[in-house]
């Protein structure tokens, strides 16, 4: 049986159960099942889920490949997602549910003034567009490879029919859709990197002992990075940069949040996030202890290695000395996890931009309020669709990077917004902060420009941390008035 052919099966036969998945799940369903799941989740349910949920395309593809320059570097920067995870759930949680938000943006609102609000839904809808474009981008390049391009089929076409397949199970059940999905993508996705461990090595020749005694005894199992304070790989960056990272690509992001604000309580929602942001460790190891498999089966074969590394995974798994169930499983684990993380990134900006770019919920009835979602839905997703498309001709580097820079420039000022907001007590000019947010990211690349020019310091992640120190103090600057009663 042809590639093609194995991966259309695959993706058939995955949508139709995610379909019916969908339909059940979204059964009822009204704006509030919509926006917030009726806040009826179960935590535990919600907590696999966003094992998923924080997994896309992007991890299927992209981590296993990244052995090859930086080992298990990345598992450093995860070390600080499990510090910001604890951060989210004992800091952010509370406040989101005590001030009962839809949008987590309505609390900038409150805080600093309209212009604020639009400021940071503004810059999310920027992050999250870009972001879920990227990780979904790489998706398609690899349906491409191994379905679209043999068939003589364009890449627009492969991004219009995705695209059209995620807006389908999404437009009407919205987060509790969601929770539902990511829970089946969960599953699929862990089996499916397990299982692929397994026939790798048992291709190779490998018993459980000899798998082990090879993946630690081979050069890019290196985890630790203490040499050079200067290379992007040291670990107190990656350390650093992943607790922050985690707070703003999860804790103050609404497609993230809007499934852990669909728990019953914020205690519930609590467990959920410790549960949620430990498993990510387990799970991200997977990924690399599969990576540097991969790397061993191409040196005992003689494979070069592809020019990008996210096509590793691809490669070996398609390789014709690889039993068929192994290319099934790597289809299943890439679509489960792009499907959903575009799901979900539809969903939320969706939810966004209905909320706090139009306020929709605040001036129209329920009828209107429908069918004003539904037409932004159609609309985020050919804006997608046409970022997807302009991604594929210029980019030029592997895929977590590209995230992780994108969300380093974006994220940074509603960081800031959110620490200003919620530890310092005066007020700003409310009319000057979209100046401030800005001004931060440019500010942030001429820094970064000259620390590596003048000095040959190579920065990492901790852009966004530099991001929000320059947002934070161009608000200080902006500070006005008495201390308002409370920043919280």
């Amino acid at each position: 049986m042809s590639h093609p052919v194995i991966v259309i099966i695959t993706i058939i036969a995955y949508f139709a159960l995610l379909m019916c998945v969908s339909y059940f799940a979204s059964r009822g369903s009204d704006n509030s099942t919509f926006f917030t799941g009726n806040r009826r989740a179960p935590w535990a349910m919600v907590a696999f889920a966003m094992i998923g949920a924080s997994i896309s395309g992007v991890t299927f593809i992209s981590v296993p490949g990244m052995v090859v320059g930086k080992g298990y570097a990345y598992l450093q920067m995860v070390l600080g997602f499990i510090v910001g995870y604890f951060v989210i759930a004992f800091v952010l949680v509370p406040l989101f549910y005590k001030k009962n938000l839809i949008s987590i943006y309505g609390y900038l609102e409150e805080r600093f003034g309209p212009r604020t609000y639009r400021a940071g839904a503004w810059f999310f809808f920027v992050s999250k567009m870009l972001g879920a474009a990227v990780r979904f981008f790489v998706v398609c390049a690899v349906l491409q490879l191994l379905v679209f391009k043999p068939l003589g089929i364009p890449f627009i076409f492969n991004v219009i029919v995705t695209i059209g397949l995620i807006w389908l199970y999404t437009v009407q059940g919205g987060v509790k859709t969601l929770i539902w999905t990511d829970t089946l993508k969960s599953f699929c996705l862990i089996m499916s990197v397990i299982l692929c461990i397994f026939f790798v090595a048992r291709g190779m020749g490998y018993n459980f002992s000899e798998m082990v005694g090879a993946i630690s005894d081979h050069p890019t199992s290196r985890m630790f990075f203490f040499d050079n304070p200067k290379e992007g790989t040291y670990f107190w960056k990656q350390f650093l940069a992943g607790v922050f990272m985690a707070i703003a690509t999860n804790g103050l992001d609404q497609d993230m949040m809007q499934r852990n604000l669909a728990c019953k309580d914020h205690r519930q929602s609590q467990k959920n996030m410790i549960v949620s942001g430990i498993t990510q460790f387990f799970v991200i190891a997977l990924f690399l202890l599969l990576g540097t498999l991969l790397i061993i089966f191409l040196d005992s074969k003689g494979i070069l290695y592809p020019e990008k590394t996210d096509e590793i995974f691809g490669l070996v798994a398609m390789h014709d000395e690889m039993p068929i169930i192994v290319g099934i499983l790597f289809v299943l684990g890439l679509i489960s996890a792009a499907y959903s993380a575009a799901g979900s990134a539809l969903t939320s900006l969706t939810t966004s931009f209905t909320v706090d770019i139009l306020g929709a919920h605040k001036k129209q009835d329920d009828a209107r309020l429908t069918r004003t979602r539904k037409a932004v839905h159609i609309a985020m997703s050919v804006v997608m669709g046409l970022v997807i498309i302009v991604f594929y001709y210029i980019s030029n580097q592997d895929a977590v990077s590209a995230v992780y820079t994108l969300a380093s420039y974006t994220y940074g000022p509603i960081l800031g917004l959110f620490v200003y907001g919620m530890f310092w007590r005066k007020p700003v000019h409310d009319r000057l902060v979209p100046v401030v947010c800005v001004l931060a990211p440019c500010l942030s690349w001429c820094l970064q420009w000259c620390l590596n020019h003048f000095w040959g310091y190579e920065t990492s992640f901790e852009l966004l941390i530099m991001n929000a120190l320059i947002t934070i103090i161009g608000l200080r600057l902006l500070s006005v008035g008495k201390k308002v009663e409370s920043a919280i």
